[in-house]
């Protein structure tokens, strides 16, 4: 069922898609190992978690070559657990969070790769993300971070069935997304929302219950 999801909405994203590229993270957040084992086994290898517990478990479980995305609020004090391996941290939004990606990144000698997350619901400064006030001094201050490596941005739109405003939304993070030429992963749209996404320009989608079903 997983591999046929996979590839139905593969086909689907075809059909919205503006950007010449795209990655598909499969949140697999309280997924069972054997349901993210089926997906591997059809060729994905792009995963996100929220919960770096639980990140960590799975990335000690499964294939290696698995990239990792963490994908949910990260606590500073818990960035050691998984500096060593994480491909890309979705959740960029403070200083001081830089500085502890800076620090780990140092002690495990790799560049991190990251997103800033920039709020751009209501709903989103409650689970994190950067004002829009706030990101120029945030990406100037990541820039001088040796061990850090800010490749885009992530926003989550509102939690709304009115789609113009999830489009508005997404529109607003694309616009300073395209004043930052040397950014090249622009990381929105859920299950609920990545038609949307996709008609404004993403090329990184987080999908977890149109592959997976719902949690359990």
């Amino acid at each position: 069922m997983i591999t046929q999801n996979l590839a139905q909405l593969h086909q689907e994203i075809q059909i919205y898609q503006k950007a010449s590229s795209y990655t598909l993270v499969a949140v697999s957040k309280h997924q069972p190992i054997e349901k993210i084992q089926e997906a591997y086994q059809s060729g994905h290898r792009h995963f996100g978690e929220n919960y770096v517990q639980e990140l960590v478990q799975k990335y000690h479980q499964l294939p290696k070559d698995i990239c990792w995305h963490c994908i949910g609020a990260l606590q500073t004090n818990k960035v050691k657990y998984i500096a060593p391996f994480i491909y890309l941290i979705h959740t960029l939004d403070r200083k001081s969070l830089c500085d502890e990606i800076q620090k780990q990144g140092k002690k495990h000698n790799r560049i991190i790769p990251c997103l800033i997350q920039v709020a751009i619901s209501p709903e989103e400064t409650k689970m994190g993300g950067c004002a829009f006030e706030d990101f120029e001094a945030l990406y100037q201050y990541a820039k001088t971070q040796s061990h850090i490596k800010v490749m885009g941005l992530m926003g989550m739109a509102s939690f709304t069935q009115n789609k113009e405003i999830i489009r508005k939304e997404f529109q607003s993070l694309v616009q300073l997304y395209q004043q930052y030429p040397e950014f090249s992963i622009l990381s929105m749209g859920m299950s609920s929302d990545y038609e949307i996404a996709l008609q404004e320009g993403a090329n990184m989608l987080r999908i977890g219950t149109k592959i997976f079903g719902e949690r359990l």
